[in-house]
């Protein structure tokens, strides 16, 4: 599979890339909007990775004109801003992913094969864990036929959790990919929306549970 990195920041760029490497794929790295756009029209790549924040051309612009010129290649959108709508904005304009930095290469890595799957369609659309179906499109969360709505940070606490399936996830993993981590959320902020989720499984009757691991974080797993 061969991959286009567009990341300013070139320590991270580098970082993604070996992460890549270690898998095998073939990369390309550039640091600007214009070089990215240049291999991007090209239509050689299986995937693009693209930041959203660039020098010359932003992700945005970039994500446009790619679309504009018939290049249906997927694009997973990188940014250290978790707003909605920068998110609603790089999805309306033709992206098919999006991830708020810092991340879990784990699931970059999910992503990609995900959407290498598929070119040129939406393709994460649900998350399924046991008996409980996350629609990422619209927040909901399934079970069987009952459904409920998620706010913006309880889905993407579940989110986190249904990505990283047997993985214990810590407090602070939490609140530096939810919050932020300039932001001033502590661990109680973390807790309460834990328990937020755990009442939601409860009200969808689910089979899942959210566990508590003392000391070091929460894991995703199906009562016995």
């Amino acid at each position: 599979m061969k991959l286009l990195i567009v990341e300013d920041e070139v320590r991270l760029a580098e970082a993604i890339g070996q992460i890549m490497k270690e898998q095998h794929y073939q990369t390309d790295l550039v640091f600007n909007g214009k070089d990215g756009l240049y291999c991007g029209l090209s239509g050689e790549y299986d995937v693009i990775i693209l930041d959203v924040m660039l020098p010359g051309e932003n992700g945005f612009q970039i994500v446009e004109k790619l679309r504009e010129a018939k290049i249906q290649t997927p694009i997973l959108m990188l940014t250290a801003r978790d707003n909605v709508s920068d998110k609603v904005t790089g999805l309306d304009k033709g992206a098919d992913d999006y991830m708020t930095k810092p991340f879990i290469p784990e699931e970059l890595l999910a992503r990609i094969r995900a959407l290498s799957r598929r070119q040129g369609e939406v393709i994460v659309e649900e998350m399924v864990f046991g008996d409980l179906k996350l629609n990422l499109s619209t927040n909901d969360l399934w079970c069987k036929t009952k459904s409920i709505h998620l706010g913006y940070k309880e889905f993407e606490v579940l989110r986190i959790l249904m990505s990283n399936i047997g993985k214990i996830i810590s407090k602070d993993t939490l609140i530096n990919r939810v919050w932020g981590s300039d932001s001033d959320a502590e661990d109680n902020n973390v807790e309460a929306y834990i328990s937020f989720l755990r009442k939601k499984f409860h009200f969808l009757g689910s089979k899942a549970e959210i566990t508590t691991v003392r000391k070091v974080g929460y894991r995703l797993e199906e009562s016995k």
